[in-house]
């Protein structure tokens, strides 16, 4: 089983990197499951119906958040209702939507689940604690389980890949929309990389036009943020599991941009 995971997408660049390079990567590939983070994926901030219904059209699977999953309010309308659509499961009790689904492939049963950190973050339940109380519940059902670790630091998302090596079998970071160079398996045979990257402006910073970066750090006020125009970039890890086994058997990271 090949399993692709795909960083952030940012807004319409990101959206059209997205449609770009995945049916391409799935045919040449032979990607059986997408697993991509959409939370930028309407004009860099949140997750409309248009920008995920895009996302499945162009080969998705499973979309999974971040902090700034409530930043566009349609989301509102549909989250409940979309099996395959994750929010951070450490949200306090009552938020809408949910935090894992478990995506049926064949006769598999693939767990995806989303994590916030806190480090850096929004106040939110321990997503240490969060994943413990998950797994209990779904570790039985799933023959793979997945986590998409949404959070600022290193050293927490290292921290949670420590914590769960050999109990699930893929930990990503997300959030930072700068691929790292440390993708690998760890010793009890979990897959892992701090950050996936982002899916969106190549000539950028973290998606946004460079000049309203610059203003910002070099006057120090504030300045609106718009997203930059492409070339794209397309960051991901794509992630091989023994089907008898269901132990990973390769971790490797992509980064394609549109000047190549």
């Amino acid at each position: 089983m090949k399993i692709l995971l795909v960083g952030d997408v940012c807004g319409r660049p990101g959206r059209a990197a997205f449609a770009r390079y995945t049916p391409k990567l799935r045919q040449e590939q032979g990607i059986d499951i997408v697993v991509v983070n959409g939370e930028n994926s309407a004009g860099g901030k949140g997750i409309s119906r248009k920008s995920l219904d895009a996302l499945y059209h162009a080969g998705a699977d499973i979309i999974t958040s971040g902090n700034h999953v409530w930043d566009n309010k349609e989301i509102l309308g549909f989250i409940d209702s979309e099996p395959f659509l994750v929010r951070p499961a450490n949200y306090p009790e009552g938020a809408p939507g949910k935090g894992w689904c478990i995506y049926p492939f064949r006769a598999k049963n693939i767990g995806v689940v989303n994590l916030s950190g806190r480090a850096f973050m929004p106040d939110m339940d321990c997503p240490f604690q969060k994943i413990e109380d998950i797994l209990h519940e779904i570790q039985k059902q799933c023959d793979v389980i997945i986590l998409d670790f949404h959070a600022e630091t290193t050293s927490e998302k290292m921290a949670m890949g420590w914590y769960l090596d050999g109990r699930v079998d893929v930990v990503v970071g997300t959030h930072t929309h700068i691929q790292t160079a440390d993708a690998r398996i760890l010793p009890q045979g979990t897959a892992y990389i701090t950050d996936l990257g982002m899916t969106g402006p190549w000539n950028s910073v973290l998606g946004v036009k460079k000049e309203c970066i610059l203003q910002k750090f070099t006057t120090c006020r504030p300045v609106r943020f718009d997203l930059a125009d492409g070339p794209n970039v397309y960051s991901g890890v794509l992630v091989e599991i023994n089907d008898t086994t269901n132990k990973v058997i390769s971790i490797d990271r992509l980064l394609l941009t549109d000047t190549e």
